[in-house]
C-alpha cells in the first residue's frame, strides 16, 4: 500500500495542546486502558446484578445457534470465536503490563513510531504533570484519534463482547446462515423437480411399452423407485422445500396409480376357479398352502383350466399312470395332483420362502416350464432368474437337442398376467394388503400357525386368530385400525365402540372385516375378511372354514351376516 502523503507543515508549529504531540503508543495505551476499565466495570456490574458475562453471553448465543444449524459448523465457529476472544484478552493484558511499566519509568526514555524524540514528553513533565494526570488528560483526544484511525482501517473479526459490534456480527452471521439455507432449499427443489420430470418422461415411454409386454411394467417400476428415492433425498437436503416435494410425491404416486391401473392382473377363468378346491387340497398336502394363487396363475397359462390335463403335467416325473408325452393325462384331478407336487419341488429348490419373494417365485415358475434343472443352472451361473438367462437356457437346450425351440423363454411374464400379487403397487397398503395376505394363506388346514401365534398352547376356534394375524402382518393392529381379538363378540364390541360398524345388508369394500351370526341370536360366532363385492354377492376369505382357510360367497342380504367392521386407520 502506497504511503499517504501529508501536507508539509511548519517545522516549528505552535503547540496549543502539548498532549497531542505525545507518542502514539501512549495514546493507544490510554485508549486500551479506558476500554479495559469499562469492560471490567461492566463485568462487576453484571456479577452484582446476576447477569451473564460477555464470554458467557457469547457462549450461550453460540449454543442456541448450534441447536439450529448443526453441530459441526457451529463447533468450528465456537472454537474460532473462543480463540479470538482469548487472543484479544491476552493483547489487553499485554497492553496493561506495558502501561504499568511506562508508569514506573521516565517518560522520555522511548521513541515513538515516527522516530521523534521524547523531548516533548520531558518538557511536559517539567510542568508538573504526573503520568496518571497525563493519561487522564489524553483520554478525549486519544479516543478521537482511535475513532478516526478505525474509519481508515480494514474490518477485523469482532470481539465476543456484549456490545454493538457483536450485534452487528450476529446479524451478518444470521444473514449468511439464511442465505445458505435458501440455497439448500433451492437446490432441493431443483433436484425434486428434475426427478419428477425424469419420472414422467420414463413413465410415458413405459406406458407405451407395457401395452405389448410385461417388461414395460418392470421398467416403469424401476423408474418410479428411482424417482421416489431422488425425491426423498431432496427432501432430506432442504427442509424449506418439504411442501413442494410432498406434492411431487403425491403426483408421482397418483401417476403410477393411473398408469398402472390398466396393468392389473387378468381375471381367472371359470374353469380355474372350479379347480381351486383341488388346488388348495394338494397345495396343503405337499406343503405349499400359501402358493394357491401362484398355482392358479400357472394353470391359467398352461390351459386356462380346460381339458383333462389342466396343469400340463403329463411330462412331469411324478406322472406314473399315463405316458410321459404332452397331453397324455386324462384325469384333471390327477393332473392337478402331479402338477402341484412337481411345483412344490420347484419352490423348495428355488429357495422361495413366501409368495412375496418375487425373485425366487419367478425362478420357481420358469423352473416349472423348463424343468427344475433350469433352477440349479440359473442359481449356479447367475444367482437367480432373469429374462436374459431364461432365453439363453432355451437356446442352449434347443441347440443341444437339435430342436427348433425349447419351452417358453417368456413364461414368467406370461404367468404374471394372472397373478393377483403381480401389480407393482397392488396390495401394498391398508385394506388391499390385508386381502393379499389373507389370500396367501388359502389352503392352510388346522390353523396352528394362527392360534399358536395368538398365544394358545392347544387348538382353539381360530377364525378370529386368523383375521388378527393377517391384520398384524399388514400393520393394522400397530396403527390401531384393527384390534387383536380371539373372540368374535370382542371384535364386534371394539368396532361398535369405535364407531366403525356397518350393518348387514349393505355393500362392503374389500378388506372389511365381516362378522357372521349362524344361529341368529344377535351374537357373532364367526368372522372373515371381505375379498370383494360385486353388488349382489360378497366374496370372502375365512379362517377355520371347515378347519381351513377358504374362499366363500354370500348374498349381501344373507341373514347370517351380522355386520362389518370398517378398517379405517
Amino acid at each position: 500500500m502506497k504511503e499517504i502523503k501529508e501536507k508539509v507543515r511548519d517545522k516549528n508549529p505552535k503547540i496549543r495542546n502539548p498532549a497531542s504531540r505525545l507518542p502514539k503508543e501512549l495514546v493507544r495505551s490510554a485508549m486500551l486502558e479506558t476500554k479495559e476499565k469499562s469492560r471490567m466495570l461492566m463485568d462487576r456490574m453484571e456479577v452484582q446484578t446476576g447477569e451473564e458475562s460477555p464470554v458467557e453471553y457469547a457462549g450461550n448465543r453460540m449454543e442456541r445457534v448450534e441447536s439450529r444449524i448443526g453441530q459441526e459448523s457451529v463447533s468450528a465457529a465456537y472454537r474460532g470465536g473462543k480463540k479470538l476472544a482469548v487472543k484479544t484478552r491476552e493483547k489487553v493484558k499485554e497492553r496493561r503490563n506495558t502501561q504499568r511499566e511506562e508508569s514506573t519509568s521516565p517518560l522520555g526514555q522511548e521513541r515513538d513510531q515516527d522516530g521523534m524524540s521524547a523531548k516533548a514528553g520531558e518538557k511536559q513533565g517539567k510542568k508538573g504533570l504526573s503520568p496518571a494526570e497525563k493519561r487522564i488528560k489524553l483520554k478525549p483526544q486519544a479516543e478521537q484519534s482511535v475513532k478516526e484511525a478505525g474509519k481508515r482501517s480494514v474490518k477485523t473479526a469482532p470481539r465476543v463482547v456484549k456490545a454493538s459490534p457483536m450485534v452487528s456480527e450476529k446479524v451478518k452471521t444470521q444473514a449468511v446462515l439464511q442465505k445458505r439455507q435458501a440455497l439448500k432449499t433451492m437446490k432441493a427443489a431443483r433436484e425434486a423437480k428434475r426427478a419428477a420430470m425424469q419420472f414422467v418422461q420414463t413413465a410415458k415411454q413405459s406406458a407405451k411399452t407395457a401395452k405389448s409386454t410385461a417388461k414395460g411394467l418392470k421398467v416403469m417400476a424401476e423408474a418410479t423407485v428411482h424417482a421416489v428415492k431422488s425425491v426423498f433425498a431432496a427432501l432430506m437436503a432442504g427442509g424449506g422445500a418439504a411442501i413442494v416435494i410432498l406434492i411431487l410425491i403425491m403426483g408421482i404416486i397418483g401417476g403410477v396409480a393411473f398408469i398402472g391401473g390398466s396393468q392389473s392382473s387378468e381375471p381367472l377363468s371359470v374353469e380355474v376357479l372350479a379347480h381351486t378346491p383341488a388346488i388348495q387340497k394338494y397345495a396343503n398336502e405337499f406343503g405349499i398352502p400359501e402358493y394357491v394363487q401362484a398355482i392358479q396363475a400357472i394353470m391359467m397359462q398352461e390351459s386356462g383350466g380346460r381339458g383333462t390335463d389342466p396343469m400340463q403335467a403329463s411330462e412331469c416325473p411324478y406322472n406314473t399312470q399315463y405316458p410321459n408325452t404332452p397331453g397324455a393325462i386324462q384325469d384333471a384331478d390327477y393332473s392337478i395332483k402331479v402338477g402341484v407336487q412337481y411345483y412344490a419341488d420347484c419352490v423348495r429348490e428355488a429357495g422361495c420362502q413366501s409368495p412375496q419373494d418375487m425373485d425366487k417365485l419367478k425362478l420357481s415358475w420358469q423352473g416349472y416350464n423348463y424343468g427344475n434343472g433350469y433352477i440349479s443352472w440359473a442359481l449356479e451361473k447367475f444367482g437367480g432368474y432373469s429374462e436374459a438367462n431364461a432365453l439363453q437356457f432355451s437356446q442352449e437346450q434347443a441347440a443341444t437337442h437339435g430342436w427348433m425351440g425349447y419351452g417358453d423363454p417368456e413364461y414368467v411374464p406370461h404367468v404374471m398376467r394372472y397373478y393377483s400379487g403381480s401389480g407393482w403397487f397392488s396390495g401394498l397398503f391398508g385394506n388391499g394388503q390385508l386381502v393379499t395376505i389373507a389370500k396367501s394363506q388359502l389352503g392352510n388346514e388346522g390353523g396352528q400357525k394362527f392360534w399358536s401365534w395368538y398365544g394358545f398352547d392347544s387348538r382353539e376356534e381360530w377364525c378370529a386368530c386368523f383375521v388378527s394375524w393377517c391384520a398384524d402382518q399388514a400393520g393394522l393392529i400397530q396403527n390401531g385400525a384393527v384390534p387383536k381379538f380371539a373372540l368374535c363378540t370382542a371384535g364386534v364390541d371394539w368396532f361398535q365402540e369405535k364407531g366403525k360398524w356397518q350393518s348387514g345388508g349393505t355393500i362392503p369394500t374389500p378388506g372389511t372385516i365381516i362378522f357372521f351370526d349362524w344361529d341368529h341370536d344377535g351374537a357373532s360366532d364367526h368372522v372373515g375378511i371381505v375379498e370383494s363385492c360385486d353388488g349382489t354377492t360378497v366374496h370372502t376369505i375365512e379362517g377355520n372354514s371347515g378347519d381351513a382357510v377358504r374362499q366363500n360367497n354370500y348374498s349381501i342380504y344373507s341373514q347370517s351376516i351380522l355386520g362389518y367392521g370398517l378398517v379405517v386407520s
